[in-house]
């Protein structure tokens, strides 16, 4: 079956580096480092245009939830991606769902804090 070019490719490299930059909420130049790292590797035009798929904007988002939710570093990202690359698994969604059903797990057993007590007569 023939693709029309209206159908969604998430492989085909469309958006220019700014475009990216907006969709996913991050400055340019954070591409740029993610790139140097070997994180994320954009499609290039011949005249060395960047150029990102939804593929590459789907991984943009794992680094930024890994990195800033998570606490992970770029190297250990790298890791992880090789890790699922190796193995064939796709373990970063696993850890999703685990840390998903954790987060709503420690929610549900969270003890209420206590409330404030009342200030004294000279407000403290």
């Amino acid at each position: 079956m023939q693709r029309s070019r209206f159908d969604p490719d998430p492989e085909r490299p469309v958006y220019v580096i700014s475009v990216a930059a907006r969709i996913v909420a991050v400055h340019p130049r954070t591409l740029r480092i993610y790139e140097d790292e070997g994180l994320i590797e954009p499609a290039r035009t011949p005249t060395n245009i960047r150029l990102y798929s939804d593929h590459d904007l789907r991984r943009i988002l794992w680094i930024r939830h890994l990195t800033q939710d998570r606490g992970v570093n770029l190297a250990g990202v790298r890791i992880l991606f090789e890790l699922e690359e190796r193995l064939g698994v796709r373990i970063l969604e696993a850890l999703s769902d685990e840390w998903t059903a954790g987060d709503r797990g420690a929610a549900a057993t969270a003890e209420p804090e206590p409330e404030p007590e009342p200030a004294g007569p000279h407000g403290f």
